[in-house]
């Protein structure tokens, strides 16, 4: 993940400073250092490849990156602007990298995890002044993906979670913020996604390339453009609820049941674009032209997978 990142920052004009944090030889250091460049320089071949940036320009992307050892951790971090820590997910070896971090650089500069499984307040008692600590996941690959899942703690300064997600928009990412909570947001879902996939392949629903290809152009299809809640409010709350009571019953399993914020938004009147109002709010959206927009890029979805086709007009 952090040869990732290191490439989304000097993509974006940035110097990045990847620090090896385990004491090595110098043999051994020289070692991952031409581990972690030729990776690196691997990815942007592979962008170059895509026509994102051009030999050259790899060539000076890379320069930006530079690899050093433990033993020179104080002076690397002298002039950062913002620390990622990314070492394996041990919740001692975080705190021990965190806390040395955080006693090289000045109380004013952001540190940040990048856990994909420990709560940021787990870890935010090893950082010196924890007001400027906290959790930035990323998803692989995160050169790639646009989203970045920002998690403050409970001691977190408003004002840093407003500075980092400024500093991810200036590189093109799309940061969201959720409350420490395990799983956060994507992982959460995906999980449950992903469970039953395997389920249906393992109760016989279907082949594992046909549930395949029916979250590539199904699933994945639609949500690719509407978001899931609202997706919820398209179709209308209510039709969520019959469809999840049916679903509980006929399986013989309450990991269907729909939660009681569906339940408590029916009762509101809160059904979604019907009523002007259910997860989101549509007072004053001119509902029509909205759903022009969104359809407009489902079509453009159909263009990109090749699959938007002319009308049959004769089959003579």
């Amino acid at each position: 993940m952090g040869r990732g990142i290191a490439v989304a920052f000097a993509y974006a004009g940035h110097a990045v400073t990847m620090i090896d944090v385990k004491r090595r030889s110098k043999g051994q250091f020289v070692m991952l250092e031409a581990e972690t460049l030729g990776e690196i320089r691997k990815t942007l071949a592979s962008l170059a490849r895509f026509g994102l940036l051009t030999e050259n320009d790899a060539e000076a992307v890379i320069a930006r990156v530079l690899v050093v050892p433990a033993q020179n951790m104080a002076a690397a971090l002298a002039d950062a602007g913002i620390v990622f820590e990314g070492v394996p997910e041990v919740v001692d070896l975080k705190r021990e990298v965190l806390a040395s971090a955080s006693k090289c650089v000045g109380a004013e500069i952001i540190i940040a995890s990048t856990t994909s499984t420990i709560l940021v307040d787990d870890l935010s008692g090893s950082v010196e002044h924890p007001a400027r600590f906290l959790n930035v996941h990323w998803l692989n690959p995160a050169y790639l993906i646009p989203l970045v899942e920002i998690s403050p703690g409970a001691a977190t300064d408003p004002a840093v979670i407003t500075r980092v997600k400024t500093l991810l928009e200036g590189i093109g990412k799309v940061p969201v913020v959720c409350a420490a909570t395990p799983g956060f947001i994507v992982p959460r879902i995906q999980a449950l996604a992903m469970n039953e996939a395997a389920r249906m392949v393992e109760e016989g629903v279907a082949s594992a390339e046909d549930i395949d290809e029916a979250i590539r152009y199904g699933f994945g299809f639609r949500y690719a453009v509407l978001g899931l809640l609202e997706f919820i409010d398209w179709g209308g709350g209510d039709i969520l609820y019959y469809a999840s009571r049916y679903l509980e019953g006929a399986l013989g399993s309450d990991r269907y049941r729909a939660p009681e914020v569906i339940s408590r938004n029916m009762r509101e009147g809160r059904i979604g674009l019907r009523t002007g109002a259910g997860f989101l709010d549509y007072t004053g959206l001119d509902v029509d032209t909205y759903r022009e927009q969104r359809l407009a890029a489902l079509v453009d979805m159909l263009r990109h997978f090749k699959l938007a086709r002319p009308p049959v007009l004769d089959r003579d």
